[in-house]
């Protein structure tokens, strides 16, 4: 009697646990759902054992982040998630364009040097397009360096600072 109830015992504890491991999703099934579930963001993996999810790559944004922990959250078997996914720092922002004046001035500058260098006892700065003149100068000298300024095409030639002999 002892015999056929150990034997009842046995059979049904077999049964039992051939019911309750084939309920359980393996480790290979679950990592082949979450795989898929995580194709839409890239740069993720996933590894799965004991029914753990780990979860590691790079985002851009914390939005990925935890949309890929709660895709493998949902995936039947899973019993828990660790996240070892990192967001990226944000690229840095381009440098600042060239202040438009000032490359404009500098171009100035350059065209406005090399025509007052043949005029001495002169001299000239460029600020905002204005070309300003200080110095001194005769009559007809003043009128062929006006003409050669005038000729850069700038915003205006002061000529406030200029002794005119």
């Amino acid at each position: 009697m002892k015999l056929k109830h150990l034997t009842t015992v046995l059979l049904s504890a077999g049964l039992m646990f051939m019911i309750s491991c084939k309920g359980k999703p393996k480790d290979a099934d679950i990592q082949a759902t979450v795989t898929t579930a995580l194709q839409s963001t890239p740069g993720i993996s996933a590894d799965v054992k004991d029914g753990v999810v780990t979860l590691a790559g790079t985002v851009t944004n914390q939005a990925d982040k935890d949309a890929a922990e709660n895709a493998a959250k949902v995936t039947q078997g899973v019993k828990s998630v660790v996240n070892n996914i990192t967001v990226a720092a944000p690229p840095p922002p381009p440098p600042p364009a060239p202040d438009a004046a000032a490359t404009a001035d500098a171009a100035l500058k350059t065209g406005v040097d090399a025509i007052v260098k043949d005029f001495p006892g002169i001299t000239a700065d460029v600020k905002d397009g204005v070309i300003t003149i200080t110095g001194e100068s005769k009559a007809d000298r003043w009128k062929k360096l006006k003409i050669a300024l005038d000729a850069l095409k700038p915003k205006k030639v002061d000529a406030s600072g200029l002794k005119v002999k």
